[in-house]
């Protein structure tokens, strides 16, 4: 049996890392608006926040689903980086795990290319070891995503960091402690139905769990 230390650290990226959350529903309304249909409400959209972008728009208006997709997919990649930011502290933590000798990676429903862009653009990229997108497999609450992200990593996991309730059971069914932030689309009650092993407003006990590697 092998005895090398799992070093793999999972966080989700919309709503956990950044705080995307305006410029996404911005640009999921956008598509109603240009094709004149009845317009959802941001609370309503906020909710939805984490599944895929189908079956988002399914929920709402089904026969123009597909649309609505387009029309998101050419709205959101000119208007992403608006007034998203990474939430305070995220990028110290980042880089004290790297420092303590983590492998890190986002793991996210997002398509991997428009991730990439996305993590790039907001300063992230040289702090994360991998960026995984959802591409041609089940999404979460599915651990696949995480899977992908560990083996591109090269190591076992440890945390699955998430704001949803999806992120939480996709790490747990990938066999992964989970942490969930408050600062996200889920509130704190819905969170913790998900039963995660940590439950808190921002990232920094996530330090108290993982000390340096040796």
């Amino acid at each position: 049996m092998s005895t090398v230390t799992p070093r793999g650290i999972c966080f989700d990226l919309d709503g956990t890392l950044v705080d995307s959350l305006p410029d996404i529903i911005d640009s999921f309304l956008h598509g109603f608006t240009h094709h004149g249909l009845p317009v959802p409400s941001v609370a309503e959209v906020r909710a939805l926040i984490g599944q895929p972008l189908e079956d988002m728009y399914t929920r709402f208006a089904p026969e123009h689903a597909a649309t609505l997709c387009v029309a998101y997919r050419e709205h959101y990649p000119l208007n992403f980086h608006r007034r998203s930011r990474p939430f305070p502290g995220v990028e110290r933590v980042l880089r004290t795990l790297r420092e303590r000798g983590y492998l890190l990676a986002v793991a996210t429903t997002k398509r991997g290319d428009m991730a990439r862009r996305f993590v790039d653009a907001m300063g992230l990229g040289g702090l994360l070891h991998h960026v995984q997108g959802t591409d041609g497999f089940p999404h979460k609450p599915a651990p696949d995503v995480i899977h992908h992200a560990l083996k591109a990593l090269g190591t076992g996991g440890l945390w699955m960091v998430g704001d949803t309730t999806l992120d939480l059971r996709a790490g747990q069914a990938a066999g992964l402690k989970t942490y969930a932030v408050t600062w996200g689309t889920h509130a704190q009650e819905e969170l913790a139905t998900a039963a995660p092993d940590e439950l808190q407003p921002d990232l920094e006990r996530l330090l108290h769990h993982l000390p340096p590697l040796g």
